[in-house]
């Protein structure tokens, strides 16, 4: 397909800007949606760096797809915004593993695209962490080691960082995560979420998903090619806590 010089320049300007911010909107989304030669332009610039564009609402929506796309928040990135100096690799595990269990809440089941819950609160999204954990506690050893070829997934180091958070011990100052918990954790956790744009605060110490989450889980999230079967492992806790 031929392109206008013009047509390149302004699909290159509204992906410059949107990489760079992670969102874009205003005249920018008007002109994506409206014009598509640039719209083609601007998903293949975003497609060469394992990145996809979809817009919610008055915003278009920059996100990458994959680990080794240079836009992908690094570890070391999370650690420094989110964790304090001590942090170790496990802390990230443990962290994505709680987001996979709160996305989880919100649907029924493995690749169900439509949220069945408006909310969660902290305490609701702990103890399913709580359980999920236990679970996940109760699996041979060896068992696990072969879990971890499988899923590329340190699943010794969560069950070892989940068992040093005390959560018998919670105080006011848990709550506003300065404390060593499990609950403070949430917390910090919660933190990137509200910063990504991917759940809200609506008082009561209640999250729930934004709009851009939900699209993000509908066409993303379920897919074993992103997920890479872990969110169908977790589910299966359910079945083998049912088991026990």
């Amino acid at each position: 397909m031929d392109y206008r010089e013009e047509d390149v320049i302004k699909a290159f300007q509204i992906y410059a800007k949107i990489s760079r911010k992670g969102y874009s909107e205003g005249d920018e989304l008007r002109l994506y949606l409206a014009e598509d030669k640039v719209r083609g332009l601007v998903d293949q610039f975003a497609k060469e760096v394992d990145c996809t564009i979809f817009s919610v609402g008055e915003r278009l929506y920059f996100v990458p797809l994959a680990r080794n796309s240079p836009f992908h928040i690094s570890n070391d990135t999370l650690k420094k915004t989110y964790f304090t100096g001590r942090t170790v690799n496990a802390d990230i595990y443990f962290m994505y593993v709680t987001i996979i269990i709160l996305v989880g809440e919100f649907y029924d089941s493995y690749q169900t695209t439509e949220p069945t819950r408006d909310f969660i609160s902290m305490s609701d999204w702990l103890e399913q962490v709580n359980e999920r954990l236990e679970t996940l506690q109760t699996i041979d050893e060896e068992e696990l080691k072969e879990l971890e070829k499988e899923y590329e997934y340190n699943w010794s180091a969560i069950i070892e960082k989940w068992a040093d958070m005390d959560d018998l011990k919670e105080t006011a100052k848990a709550q506003t995560g300065r404390t060593i918990s499990r609950l403070s954790f949430l917390h910090t956790v919660k933190r990137f979420l509200v910063a990504q744009e991917l759940v809200q605060e609506i008082g009561n110490d209640e999250l729930q998903l934004t709009e851009k989450a939900k699209v993000i889980v509908q066409r993303y999230f379920m897919e074993l090619e992103y997920n890479r079967g872990i969110l169908e492992f977790i589910y299966s806790f359910d079945q083998r806590k049912e088991e026990m």
